[in-house]
């Protein structure tokens, strides 16, 4: 069975939740901040799967602090510098989410997920097949399956809500959505979020695919990072050294998981198959590597 230490759904009752999304429940502590958890749970081809991945959350939360504190002067982000014990006294309540929780300013969510790409896999990989494009995105003819692109290329989407699959939508539809001054800032400060990123990643052994960003405003209309940053959740993460063009390389990332998942007869909607437990321990294990590899931080 899964480690005791796995948390799949938090139980905080000192304070209001607010919401359960697919990993992270969220409580108002009071006007200004909220309580974010990042839980153990793991979801797959945007369903929710019904078992745990060990340590996960904190594993999560500490590689996002870990950007959050490196892209400060990129971009400022959500996190407050006010202590878990203020928010929650009581030491049952604490310990249950101690090392994956986070004080954060409530911001207004944008409406879409800022995806940047750097390398041809996943789905940009089978529509590059069909169309020669990505998400409307013309490439160079002849490029091969996880082949580096040319220059990082950004794709957004649509934030679906849980059990719903995201939609890949045009730069000119978040325009539509955002305005094109916050849609134009978006798009660049996610394409030098990545940059910066992928340069440092790569110098520590890991590639960083492609990963997905999601930003708030403040009621000045200030924008902040919010939510997780470069984690193995929301990334593609590769080790250098086995990295090879032509074949899908392995990840430290839930690819792991989404390949056993595409070797069963299920058709992605919700429920979900519960993970064997070899799966989820092997899992939790290549989130820690990456943690290590990218952070130094031990367990």
């Amino acid at each position: 069975m899964p480690s005791p230490e796995a948390l799949f759904e938090s139980s905080i009752t000192s304070l209001t939740l607010r919401a359960r999304g697919k990993v992270r429940d969220i409580y108002d502590i009071d006007d200004q901040h909220m309580l974010i958890v990042t839980t153990d749970r793991i979801s797959a081809f945007d369903v929710v799967l019904p078992g745990p991945i060990p340590g996960k959350g904190r594993v999560l939360t500490e590689v996002s602090n870990f950007w959050f504190d490196k892209t400060q002067s990129l971009v400022p982000n959500h996190l407050v510098d006010i202590p878990l014990f203020d928010v929650l006294p009581d030491s049952r309540e604490r310990e249950e989410v101690e090392g994956r929780a986070i004080v954060v300013k409530k911001l207004k969510p944008l409406p879409v997920e800022a995806i940047v790409r750097g390398y041809l896999i996943g789905s940009g990989w089978k529509d590059y097949q069909q169309t020669g494009a990505v998400c409307g995105i013309t490439l160079p003819t002849g490029l091969q399956q996880g082949q580096r692109l040319p220059k990082p290329i950004y794709t957004p989407s649509t934030k679906a809500v849980i059990g719903d699959h995201d939609k890949n939508i045009s730069f000119s539809e978040t325009i539509g959505l955002l305005g094109e001054s916050l849609a134009q800032q978006v798009k660049e400060v996610s394409l030098l979020l990545y940059q910066e990123a992928a340069d440092f990643a790569l110098k520590r052994g890991i590639i960083i695919a492609d990963t997905k960003f999601e930003f708030g405003l403040d009621e000045a209309q200030i924008l902040f990072l919010i939510d997780e940053a470069l984690t193995p959740d929301s990334s593609r993460f590769w080790p250098a050294d086995q990295y090879r063009v032509g074949i899908s390389p392995p990840s430290f990332d839930k690819q792991y998981i989404r390949d056993y998942l595409e070797s069963l007869d299920w058709d992605k909607t919700a429920p979900g198959p519960a993970l064997p437990d070899d799966i989820a321990l092997k899992s939790s294990e290549k989130y820690r590597e990456a943690k290590f590899i990218l952070t130094g931080l031990a367990d």
